[in-house]
């Protein structure tokens, strides 16, 4: 721009048609492209239809919706045409888009992408974006697509603008001024939008279980993949919620117009809603537009690791493509989940686990979609680890959720082997022995075929402490042992009617590897999943003679006197009844007045007589108490 020159005349000298904008670039620059639905299409169209014209250019793109086939005209065996740098491994192509652009994707944290264009180690020559009209002061907003378009159009030798009045001004660091940039076109054309189409069964289940691990007042990063969107869905009743995550979707405008995320406990940037990027539809898009509760900023500050771990309970929200047994994570886009890749997963992984309160969620389905082949497998062999072991936190399937945070390979194994596909467990558990990860002693027992009932899991406050009651699972065994030995002697004598103080692996084994059906445990835990503490175990173990279950329980004695008994023996009442068992039975010393009141609490006519010296309780489903004769 001539000194002194107003930037509207600016603005009006540098505008011109999209092909005589395109014959600014020459043969063998590097161009890059304004990302995913941000993509100026016009350009690209230019660009496309004016291929034959170029030789040697080398395109860089990032999470790319192909609107125009660049990929397909692009000859990547030779030096002329086009070459594609992806910076991003995800597009909604089809599965061998993937595989035809694979040796040209760049693997990169997003964090780091903005620097590498600044810096000049990886030069763009010339950048096409689309942008806003200018307001009163000649700003023009980037809208739906910050992300890394920004460092490239600050740091490009020139800059070809789209501009597109359908293009939402969005508040942040998302503003290029008209005097830097050089070539304007004027187009008007509807964004390119993503429609979301509902979550399968399995996600849906995955999203149910991951929603009990998100606490009112958490912030939230949230992938594009199917399991991400689920776990969204499933949190309608939470309240206080914040975002903070690379993309903003539609699923996350309905919590927004629901009140459920309000952003207001974030402890960074409260108030306000702050992403890099949005994917969805012309309802969100206008939401977006000059709205003071939005933010969207470039993928050097969303994706900062410090900034994450500067939020109030973070939780990152990822899907994975494989996981081996140990807990390394491989993650790429697929057909399925269109989304994914490198990409910024590590920076949330890393920031979400340093942040107060903070939780990194990996998930994925246990096996691909036709069931030919489990996503868990016992070691990584030719897939490309993107989460170490050691940065893993918690995993998710349609199986449960463990914790692998500070767990030895043993516990890392048998949890992920409770989170795979019944049909595969065997299999993975003697690949595991085989390369001496899991002690010659230790077995599956009856959860090999096993499916986690998390119907059973419930939560009730005592004393002010949150206390959830769930079924236990093989990862609860040292937990367990640890309740009984907390146990006083005469707790332990009516529990196992004998002085005891050895619990052996073998013993609790027996108690926590279950099928949920003929023999079911109920755990009281406090504290973080997979750090907590269990206070209360309840069982019941199926008698085949008689079609009855035999029933006993601990409860540790600073949660005695809670109701903590009665819950647990309804819980088990109830789940023996619907497996199509008879009733239940007890054992008990004659002077043990608690568990002697505790049974005639069930709404069935209670029988006793003594057996050994201890006294026997009973009832039948089908008897009823005060029941018509």
């Amino acid at each position: 721009m001539a000194k002194g020159q107003y930037w509207v005349d600016s603005y009006v000298a540098k505008k011109c048609d999209s092909a005589s904008a395109i014959n600014k670039i020459k043969s063998g620059q590097r161009v890059f492209i304004g990302s995913a639905c941000g993509e100026p299409q016009e350009l690209v169209r230019a660009l496309t239809g004016n291929s034959r014209l170029f030789t040697g250019l080398e395109i860089v793109r990032m999470l790319s919706r192909e609107s125009a086939p660049l990929t397909k005209i692009a000859n990547i065996n030779t030096d002329s045409g086009f070459s594609i740098r992806h910076i991003y491994l995800g597009t909604t192509g089809p599965q061998d888009f993937f595989r035809e652009i694979m040796p040209f994707v760049t693997p990169m944290n997003m964090s780091e992408v903005p620097i590498l264009f600044k810096s000049r180690k990886l030069p763009i020559n010339v950048a096409l974006v689309q942008v806003s009209p200018p307001d009163d002061f000649g700003w023009m907003s980037l809208g739906i697509s910050v992300d890394v378009t920004l460092a490239a159009a600050n740091s490009a030798d020139v800059v070809i603008a789209q501009v597109n009045p359908s293009m939402p001004r969005i508040m942040g660091r998302s503003f290029i001024h008209v005097n830097n940039v050089d070539v304007i076109v004027e187009h008007e054309e509807d964004l390119l939008t993503v429609e979301q189409s509902e979550p399968s069964e399995v996600y849906t289940m995955i999203g149910r279980h991951i929603s009990r691990l998100i606490s009112d007042g958490s912030t939230l990063q949230v992938g594009l993949d199917a399991a991400s969107q689920a776990t969204v869905q499933a949190l309608q009743q939470k309240n206080d919620l914040g975002f903070h995550s690379q993309y903003l979707t539609n699923d996350i405008l309905k919590l927004y117009a629901l009140g459920v995320i309000n952003n207001s406990r974030k402890g960074l940037n409260e108030g306000k809603l702050v992403a890099s990027a949005a994917l969805g539809n012309k309802e969100l898009y206008e939401f977006l537009h000059d709205n003071p509760a939005i933010e969207f900023h470039p993928s050097d500050y969303v994706n900062n690791h410090h900034i994450i771990a500067s939020h109030n309970r973070m939780v990152s929200l990822n899907v994975a493509k494989t996981i081996d047994l140990t807990g390394q994570v491989a993650i790429e886009a697929t057909a399925q989940t269109h989304y994914s890749g490198v990409s910024g997963v590590m920076d949330f992984v890393q920031g979400a686990r340093r942040a107060p309160g903070g939780k990194s969620i990996i998930m994925l389905r246990s096996t691909t979609p036709d069931g030919e082949r489990s996503n868990i497998v016992p070691f990584m062999l030719n897939e490309t680890v993107v989460v170490p072991r050691g940065s893993v936190h918690y995993v998710a399937t349609e199986y449960g959720v463990v914790n692998l945070f500070g767990k030895n390979l043993q516990e890392r194994v048998i949890a992920m082997i409770s989170l795979a596909h019944p049909d595969y467990r065997d299999e993975l558990f003697s690949a595991a022995r085989e390369k001496g990860l899991i002690s010659r002693g230790r077995s599956l027992g009856e959860t090999s075929g096993a499916i986690y009932p998390v119907n059973l899991e419930e939560t009730l406050e005592v004393n002010g402490q949150t206390v959830t009651i769930r079924p236990a699972k093989p990862v609860d065994v040292r937990r367990i042992r640890e309740h009984y030995y907390s146990l006083d002697k005469e707790d332990v004598m009516q529990r196992f009617f004998h002085a005891k103080s050895s619990f052996t692996t073998s013993d609790v084994e027996a108690i926590s590897q279950i099928d949920y059906i003929r023999d079911l445990t109920l755990i009281g835990v406090v504290g973080e999943s997979g750090f907590d503490r269990v206070v209360a175990v309840g069982e019941y173990l199926l008698l085949l003679e008689s079609n009855t279950a035999e029933v006993a329980f601990t409860v540790a004695k600073e949660y005695q006197g809670k109701g903590l008994g009665r819950i647990f023996l309804h819980k088990l009442a109830a789940a023996a009844r619907e497996h199509g068992i008879s009733g239940l039975v007890a054992y008990t010393a004659p002077g043990n007045k608690f568990m002697i009141d505790l049974f005639k609490t069930l709404p069935y006519k209670v029988k006793t007589s003594f057996e050994d010296e201890l006294q026997r309780l009973s009832c039948r489903f089908d008897e009823l108490k005060n029941a018509l004769s």
